[in-house]
């Protein structure tokens, strides 16, 4: 009952998602402008690949371009009742130039606060990356910060700041949400792994083993984003964001290898990324659980990803993470 609920206070409403072409965003807008919610999605994004506006299109979303690194008040994007703020400079564009990660990440989202004071609902899309290790535990909202992707944890960590002044002064509910290992069809970390056993190459461990972490698929990852619009808060609500399952990536990977028939290796290796492994409390307590699980997910992520490749009916399931 409860979630029909929610899904009803969405309907016929007007929604900015940003980021809308990208692996979070896309799937979230294509959601929210289905014919039956009977909203008016519009998708903020560069629009820098060819057939982003047109795949936006056809999704029932309305593109708008813009680069959130420009600098710009964003007074001439449309109104809306809800924002989903999932756009961010990530990768090479991080790690290249450190002033345009913090215009991005943190800057430009505190100015899209204010531009949105009157809203709703907003989501600030966070991430895993802005905790600092604990070692071979789960990770809870209210351990400290650290960087774990330089510049961009760095500007993400900046930007919760920045976000939280501005809810404050504004008065504007907001959901903070520190995302965790989203994959599906679009891709994500899992599927960076398949494509390494896929090309025979080692994939990489954290010394620390098992390299635990709760991947969020799609379908999933969809829903808790919707739920997170409408449990905003001021100050902002600061909530993990992840699959409810736990699993360490030697297991997964060997699941993976099982499921297109080729051989699993690992390496060790100390410059290797550490486990991103969320406490899910708080998140099954506000939010709720995941529904699909990481098996079904995996399974559904190859068979969109590579539908060239047969897949092993049952494979033998590995020993369940601790």
């Amino acid at each position: 009952m409860q979630r029909s609920v929610r899904e009803m206070q969405l309907r016929g409403s007007r929604i900015v998602v940003t980021g809308a072409a990208g692996r979070v965003g896309f799937p979230i807008a294509r959601h929210l402008a289905t014919p039956e919610l009977a909203n008016t999605v519009y998708g903020v994004a560069r629009l820098s690949s060819p057939g982003d506006a047109a795949r936006l299109r056809a999704a029932g979303v309305e593109p708008v371009r813009r680069d959130f690194g420009d600098g710009s008040d964003f007074r001439d994007l449309p109104d809306a009742d809800y924002v989903f703020h999932a756009a961010a400079a990530l990768g090479p564009a991080a790690a290249g130039d450190w002033r345009y990660a913090f215009e991005v990440n943190a800057q430009a989202a505190g100015r899209l606060v204010e531009r949105y004071a009157a809203c709703r609902g907003f989501v600030y899309c966070s991430t895993g990356s802005a905790y600092r290790y604990q070692g071979a535990r789960p990770l809870r909202e209210d351990d400290p910060p650290g960087t774990h992707i330089g510049n961009y944890s760095f500007s993400k960590i900046a930007g919760e700041a920045v976000v939280t002044f501005a809810s404050r002064r504004f008065g504007t509910p907001v959901t903070i949400i520190r995302i965790f290992s989203t994959y599906g069809p679009m891709g994500g970390a899992p599927a960076d792994r398949l494509e390494l056993i896929l090309e025979g190459r080692p994939v990489p461990l954290h010394p620390d083993t098992p390299n635990r972490f709760n991947p969020i698929y799609e379908d999933d990852y969809v829903d808790l984003g919707v739920r997170a619009l409408q449990v905003g808060a001021f100050p902002p609500v600061v909530v993990n964001w992840s699959g409810s399952e736990t699993v360490a990536i030697e297991e997964y990977c060997t699941y993976l290898g099982a499921l297109v028939g080729r051989p699993v290796r690992f390496v060790v290796d100390p410059a290797a990324y550490w486990p991103l492994w969320p406490d899910t409390t708080f998140m099954h307590e506000i939010l709720g659980r995941t529904r699909v699980p990481w098996r079904e997910g995996f399974r559904r992520m190859v068979a969109a990803r590579h539908p060239e490749l047969a897949l092993t009916p049952s494979p033998i399931p590995a020993p369940t993470a601790e």
